[in-house]
């Protein structure tokens, strides 16, 4: 691992200990691109009521507002703790290229941060999922995403 890696994950691992101080959760991210530090975050779910607000997401904001793009292709992040599923899919979607984590799943779950639950509901058929699922008007919603396939002008993302 070279040195800036390790200086890049000691950030992240220093913003956890800033969350906790803040009164968040123990989770720090840096996101870094072409070897220079883009954006950082931390989490803030308790201090913004956000359940959104994991550390790595807010990285994930903070520098595609940063770069002007919703595209962070290039970029790697640095994350205190394997990121939860929400966090994942956030990091997948933003595509960012490449994750570097400190604290695993199993180390989340120790202190009560289990995600577990939710990896199990992902794999479950919809109606044996513990929030019920109803799908409806499917006729009627249809027509945005034909017009969406048939429009010229569109932002693919």
């Amino acid at each position: 691992m070279c040195d800036f890696s390790k200086m890049m994950m000691r950030k992240a691992i220093r913003l956890s200990l800033k969350s906790m101080e803040e009164g968040g959760g123990p989770f720090g991210a840096v996101i870094v691109k072409e070897g220079k530090e883009v954006a950082s975050g931390y989490n803030q779910v308790t201090v913004k009521v956000d359940p959104t607000a994991h550390a790595e997401v807010t990285a994930i904001r903070k520098a595609a507002k940063k770069l002007k793009t919703f595209d962070l292709s290039g970029c790697e992040i640095y994350t205190s703790c394997e990121p939860c599923p929400m966090c994942l899919s956030a990091i997948y979607w933003a595509r960012i290229d490449k994750i570097y984590y400190a604290n695993t799943q199993t180390d989340a779950k120790a202190i009560g941060f289990d995600d577990s639950f939710i990896y199990g509901q992902l794999e479950l058929p919809e109606d044996k999922r513990s929030i019920p699922v109803v799908k409806m008007l499917r006729n009627e919603a249809i027509e945005a995403f034909e017009i969406w396939k048939n429009k010229e002008k569109k932002i693919n993302y």
